[in-house]
């Protein structure tokens, strides 16, 4: 495993659970606004932290942890992810993937193997702003899939949206949510810029505007909230 960070703990990342939050390196996606930008364009292995110093550190926790959120860059990206979330469940604690849903081949194979136990999905735009939102060729028909499996895993989950003035607009929310409509659970984030961003000149939505897309949202998508608000 590739892991370029970790945050001790966490009561915001994994849903009513106190967790540890695990940071891998490296992403296929180069969404502009992404406020990771040194976990995917700036991967040198001066700060990778070793598995078995989390694994070390995870064991002392036990019974003040309920889980671990494994998140990035790309999760899923990472070969021997299988392994690694065998070896946190073998400690008792529950484990929880963060993906952009690219790689749909490796997240069935968690999701059968039981080794995940709450998946949060990235959807980053309507299929025809896709691409530009995520700075790659076309839209990743993975991603597609993806989402098909995730809804229909038994797991629960969460699709989430960063709201970006410059990418997102009311039609293509709308659009987004009519195509994961029905979802669990279904948050638009609004966008802020953590001074590490892949890109540069984007900014968030006002309040008052982010509640008027929640509107929308809700038209689709029952469980719809705001997070970061």
């Amino acid at each position: 495993m590739l892991i370029k960070g970790l945050q001790k703990t966490t009561l915001l990342d994994y849903p009513s659970k106190v967790a540890a939050t695990v940071f891998t390196g490296g992403c296929n996606f180069r969404c502009p606004f992404c406020h990771n930008a040194s976990l995917v364009t700036k991967i040198t292995p001066e700060d990778e932290i070793p598995e078995e110093e989390i694994l070390a550190f995870l064991k002392k926790r036990k019974g003040i942890l309920d889980g671990v959120c494994i998140t990035g860059g790309e999760p899923l990206l990472q070969k021997d992810i299988s392994e690694f979330c065998k070896k946190i469940h073998e400690l008792g604690l529950l484990v929880k993937l963060d993906t952009n849903g690219s790689r749909p081949n490796e997240l069935g194979a968690l999701i059968t193997d039981g080794l995940i136990d709450y998946i949060a999905m990235d959807v980053k735009n309507s299929k025809a702003l896709y691409a530009k939102t995520c700075g790659i060729a076309s839209f990743p028909k993975e991603v597609e899939e993806s989402v098909g499996l995730i809804m229909s895993s038994g797991l629960p989950y969460e699709f989430r949206t960063t709201v970006v003035r410059e990418l997102q607009t009311a039609e293509s929310i709308s659009e987004l949510c009519q195509w994961i409509s029905g979802a669990e659970r279904y948050y638009l984030q609004l966008f802020k810029d953590s001074g590490d961003l892949v890109g540069n000149g984007y900014s968030a939505y006002s309040a008052d505007e982010m509640t008027e897309l929640l509107k929308i949202a809700k038209q689709y998508i029952k469980n719809a909230e705001l997070r970061g608000i």
